[in-house]
């Protein structure tokens, strides 16, 4: 008998062997999604993990940060004085700058989770742009709650 493996993203069934015997089908309810340019299996969330999740540091999102930190610094040390000039000088839109400079006011226990990859695997880029709240300990919660 040769192994095959048939992935399906219906419910769970007992395995099923061909006619002749020489297929044997395993139905696995999974999901399949693309995040950061990679393609991600997704175990259903009621389902027990087979091992712990690898860190998984996206590199769009530590990009993002550190631009935030590195244009939030040029506007302090008064290299630029408003967005308007830096965004100029960025040769970038205002409105993706102002979107990308919010994540500098990022509480550090959420920084360090995308740093170190240990950020939610629902977590995209997209979420951080939206407007959050100012104090951490509600920028925590909400991001727990999620």
């Amino acid at each position: 008998m040769t192994p095959k493996l048939n992935i399906s993203t219906t419910s769970a069934s007992r395995p099923t062997l061909s006619k002749d015997g020489r297929t044997l089908t395993i139905h696995i309810p999974v999901t399949f999604r693309v995040q950061g340019g990679r393609k991600q299996i997704v175990t259903p969330p009621d389902a027990t993990p087979w091992m712990r999740p690898a860190a998984r540091v996206d590199n769009t999102m530590v990009k993002a940060l550190v631009r935030a930190h590195r244009w939030r610094d040029m506007l302090e040390k008064g290299k630029y004085t408003t967005i308007r000039e830096l965004a100029k000088a960025e040769t970038i839109n205002e409105s993706y700058l102002c979107r990308v400079l919010r994540l500098a006011l990022l509480s550090p226990q959420i920084v360090e989770s995308i740093l170190s990859g240990q950020q939610p695997a629902w977590l995209e880029l997209e979420d951080l742009l939206k407007p959050m709240p100012s104090i951490w300990s509600t920028q925590i919660a909400s991001w727990e709650r999620s």
